[in-house]
This record gives C-alpha cells, sequence and structure tokens, in this order.
C-alpha cells in the first residue's frame, strides 16, 4: 500500500497513450507549514463557501418563485439539474485549465460567470432567463470557483502528509457559506422578494475576485518529468485513468453523493412544506448541514491520513443511507428532521477531501483538478438525475414518496464499490 507521505503519476508525459507507474517522489516533510500556505488554505475555503453557498439557495426559492412571478417549480428544478450538468461537463476543463495556468485566474473569471448567472434572472424574471442564468452560467462558475479547481491548489501548496487534513479544512471552510447564507436568504426572500434576493446574491459573489489573487495566481510550479497535461490532453488522461479499475469504482460511486445531495438540496424544503412542517424549517435543516459539515469535512480530511480513502468514502455512503432509510420510513417532525441535517450534515461534503487524497495517492498532484474533474463529471450526472427526478415527481405526484427507496439503492450501491477498491499498487520505473 502507497504512504500516506509519497505520490506517484502512472502518467509519463501530457497527453501520453501510454501508462506506467512510476516511482514515488519524495516530497520535504514540513513541520510546520508557511503563512502563504494557510493563506491558500483559507482563500480557498472562502471561495467555495460563496460558491457553494449560493447554489444552496436554490431549493429556498422553489415555490416564493412560483408565488412572486408565475415561474413554475419544474422550470427551477429543471434549471438545477441543468446546472449540475453543466457543472459537471465543466469541472474537468476548468481544472485541467487551473492546473496548467493557476487556480486563481479560473477562480476570478468564474466570480465573472457566477455574479452574471444569478444577476440575470433577477433583471429578467423568466423560464429562458432562469434556465441561462442558473441553469449554465452559474453551473460553469461554480466548476471554477468551487472544489475543483481550488481544493487541487490546496493539494499542490501543502506537504504530502498534511494534503488530506488541509482539503478537508478549505472544505471545511466552505461549509460556512451553506451555514449563513441559506438563513440570509431565507429571511431576504421573506423580507424583500426572492428576485431582490438574487440580484443582491449576484452583487455578494463578486467578492471571490479579490479572494482569488491568493490562491495560485500564477501557473503551478511543475517539476521535470511531472508537467500537468493541459487541455489538449484531457481526452487521453481521462481514459488512462478510468482504465485503473479502482479509480472506475471510485468514479461510479461519486455519482451516489451528487444523486442524493442534489435532491436534499433541492427538494428537501418543499418535501416538509409538503409534509405540513413550518415553512422555515427547510432553510433551517440546510443551515444545520452546513453547520454539522464544518468539523465533519475536517474530520474526513484527515481520516484519509490514516485509512484508504475509498474505505472511508463507503463507509460514509452507508451511514449516509441509513439516515436517508431512517428518515424517509419514520413520520416528519422538527426534531427528526433537526437530527437527519446532522448527521447528513456530518459526511455532507467529507466525500470531496477523501476523493481527492484517494485521486492524489494514486496519480500525484499535476492533473489533480483534472483528474478530480473526470471524477466530478460522475458526481454531476447523479445530481443532474436526482434533481430533475425529484421536479418531475413534484409536478406528476404532488410528492417525493416513490424517490426514497430510489436514494437508498443508490447509496448501498456506491458503498459497496467503494469497498472493493484495492489500494494503489507502486511499482518501480
Amino acid at each position: 500500500m502507497q504512504a500516506p507521505g509519497s505520490e506517484a503519476s502512472p502518467f509519463s508525459m501530457a497527453g501520453s497513450a501510454s501508462c506506467a507507474l512510476v516511482a514515488p517522489v519524495a516530497l520535504p516533510s514540513h513541520a510546520g507549514m508557511r503563512p502563504a500556505i494557510w493563506t491558500t488554505v483559507a482563500a480557498a475555503a472562502a471561495s467555495i463557501s460563496l460558491a457553494l453557498g449560493m447554489r444552496q439557495t436554490f431549493g429556498l426559492f422553489l415555490l416564493p418563485l412560483s408565488a412572486e412571478a408565475g415561474i413554475s417549480p419544474a422550470v427551477l428544478g429543471t434549471a438545477v439539474a441543468i446546472h449540475n450538468l453543466v457543472w459537471g461537463l465543466s469541472q474537468p476543463v476548468t481544472g485541467s485549465l487551473a492546473d496548467r495556468y493557476g487556480a486563481g485566474r479560473v477562480m476570478a473569471t468564474g466570480a465573472l460567470l457566477l455574479a452574471a448567472g444569478v444577476g440575470l434572472p433577477a433583471l429578467w424574471t423568466t423560464a429562458p432567463a432562469i434556465l441561462i442564468g442558473i441553469g449554465m452560467l452559474t453551473g460553469m462558475g461554480v466548476s471554477c470557483c468551487g472544489t475543483g479547481a481550488a481544493l487541487a491548489a490546496v493539494g499542490r501548496a501543502v506537504p504530502p502528509e498534511r494534503r488530506g487534513e488541509m482539503i478537508g479544512l478549505a472544505s471545511a471552510g466552505g461549509s460556512l457559506g451553506q451555514a449563513a447564507m441559506v438563513p440570509l436568504a431565507q429571511s431576504l426572500i421573506g423580507g424583500v422578494g426572492a428576485i431582490a434576493t438574487l440580484g443582491m446574491l449576484g452583487i455578494s459573489l463578486l467578492v471571490i475576485l479579490p479572494i482569488s489573487r491568493a490562491v495560485e495566481w500564477q501557473a503551478p510550479k511543475q517539476s521535470p518529468g511531472r508537467q500537468a497535461t493541459g487541455l489538449a490532453g484531457l481526452p487521453a488522461l481521462a481514459q488512462q485513468a478510468l482504465a485503473d479499475r479502482g479509480f472506475a469504482l471510485l468514479t461510479a460511486g461519486f455519482f451516489a453523493c451528487g444523486f442524493q445531495l442534489a435532491f436534499l438540496t433541492m427538494h428537501l424544503p418543499s418535501h416538509l412544506t409538503i409534509c405540513g412542517l413550518p415553512a422555515g424549517l427547510g432553510a433551517m435543516a440546510l443551515m444545520t448541514v452546513g453547520l454539522f459539515n464544518i468539523p465533519g469535512s475536517w474530520l474526513c480530511g484527515r481520516v484519509s491520513n490514516f485509512m484508504q480513502p475509498e474505505r472511508a468514502l463507503a463507509i460514509i455512503y452507508a451511514v449516509r443511507t441509513v439516515a436517508i432509510a431512517c428518515f424517509a420510513f419514520t413520520t416528519p417532525s422538527y426534531a427528526g428532521t433537526i437530527v437527519f441535517a446532522a448527521v447528513m450534515g456530518f459526511v455532507w461534503l467529507g466525500s470531496i477531501p477523501l476523493t481527492s487524497a484517494a485521486i492524489s495517492r494514486r496519480f500525484g498532484v499535476a492533473d489533480l483538478g483534472a483528474l478530480y474533474g473526470v471524477c466530478f463529471l460522475s458526481h454531476q450526472v447523479g445530481g443532474f438525475l436526482g434533481a430533475a427526478a425529484g421536479a418531475v415527481l413534484l409536478e406528476t405526484a404532488g410528492n417525493y414518496q416513490a424517490f426514497w427507496p430510489v436514494m437508498i439503492a443508490v447509496g448501498i450501491a456506491a458503498s459497496v464499490m467503494n469497498w472493493m477498491v484495492r489500494a494503489p499498487r507502486v511499482a518501480a520505473a
């Protein structure tokens, strides 16, 4: 089994069609980390916080936009499904660009896309504007400012023995956005309306522009023989990585993460309202998810220093699935919802540092952004199906009862697939 402090890449050169494992490259051990590294971690966390915090508010607009502007819930549900799919399709590209040219410039571009995507439906509240803005522009924006590019930059900035922990810490900091922006958006929707709230969110996302200057603004330094593949070699890179059985299982399991979390983010507030619970409980549940995810993400990242990340992922998917089953097959209540949100929150984004750690252990960090993007595409296909199927069910059946067994089955499959992954084998060059 490969030691946590070593790295190996199966890609001998950019765009190469051959795949050969190379000997680990030893990096210097750090008794303490430089202040610049902590700045990178903090800035990455802030960008993730704003980008993911914004998208966590989408479910709060489902019914208010219908009442305020006559926008069918199916339109916003479809837009969020498109958002997830566009995010997934964009992530390998933006990750590859960040690997080659630096994450900071990619994040700055994403800030403009996010602001435009949320601001467009605020200025022109129609179905096409929502589909283009929230569906397409924010999807591309989150791929630039969210976990992919930012966490790859963190992975390159920190020593290998601290990588999982620091990626987890950046992910945990990103949860602050969900904890803060969800109740803020709920309060603004109640005070000034859904349309004005969208405009305010758009303006707030421009804060990412100055933040991005602190996250790998220049192109990453590459070691000889370990150059980032770049955009031209991305198809060959993806093909080589997916030929690795462990990476293929990891990617397939990530589908369940997107499927489950996109459905809950988008439809949990509406589900609770349909069940006759207070309207504010949905926002409270999403805020609870964000709060509990702060220690959860850090702990999951730290766990990758001591055990195989794929095994930890299998446990996470099992915990999520048990929680979903308990919530689905009991009578919804205020207390039960908060407990469910707390359990889910503790493992909500824990899959991200563990997935990043698993990829870096197999392939090193030179192409971490691109390879995470390839894996993340599966996550977002799941997110697309989870959000879209929930919207269709709400329109046709008026509730989500038929969806819960599917959520459970998908979670069990993901847990089994990750448990099947073997630790990477490192061979001599």
